[in-house]
């Protein structure tokens, strides 16, 4: 069984791949990679072919995670039917995200922020254009979200294979 997960960020350039890389290296960590398809993509499609940002690869790779190269990707509507986790970072990629949602998929997309108790944040600011401490800030809630969403569904699968934890 693998398990979709495509993070979303308006340009797919910064956001998106960065999460992507630090979700891949949790997984990878955990020796559980096989079990997902990790993908990036974005609802602006400006972008389409170009490479993920220098600054974003930079700060990812500083601190440890895996940083895919591949070219950065529009969101297409059947991305949001195939993928079983639709991670936006922010509540305007999530709206679009919505919006562009076949039928049965809309309720599928949810902020990537949602993993993460008490966030103080809800949205994970674009930093496209910043400075590199723009970019370690973005970071710094993409590493608290996308452990959240490995816990979540880690504990889900767990509870779907009836491993949880005695109570």
């Amino acid at each position: 069984m693998t398990i979709g997960v495509l993070f979303v960020s308006t340009g797919g350039i910064c956001r998106a791949p960065m999460a992507a890389g630090v979700f891949r290296t949790f997984a990878r960590r955990g020796r559980i990679e096989h079990m997902f398809d990790i993908a990036a993509a974005g609802t602006f499609d400006g972008h389409a072919d170009d490479p993920p940002s220098l600054l974003a690869r930079e700060v990812t790779e500083r601190r440890g995670y895996a940083f895919g190269l591949a070219a950065v990707r529009p969101l297409l509507p059947d991305d949001l039917a195939r993928y079983d986790h639709s991670i936006a970072m922010d509540r305007t990629n999530l709206a679009a995200m919505r919006w562009m949602a076949p039928a049965g998929c809309v309720d599928r997309p949810q902020l990537l922020m949602r993993h993460v108790r008490e966030a103080g944040a809800i949205d994970i600011v674009d930093p496209y254009g910043g400075s590199a401490a723009d970019y370690e800030r973005a970071l710094d809630l993409i590493e608290r979200g996308c452990a959240g969403l490995m816990m979540t569904i880690v504990h889900a699968l767990q509870g779907s294979t009836g491993q949880g934890a005695a109570t």
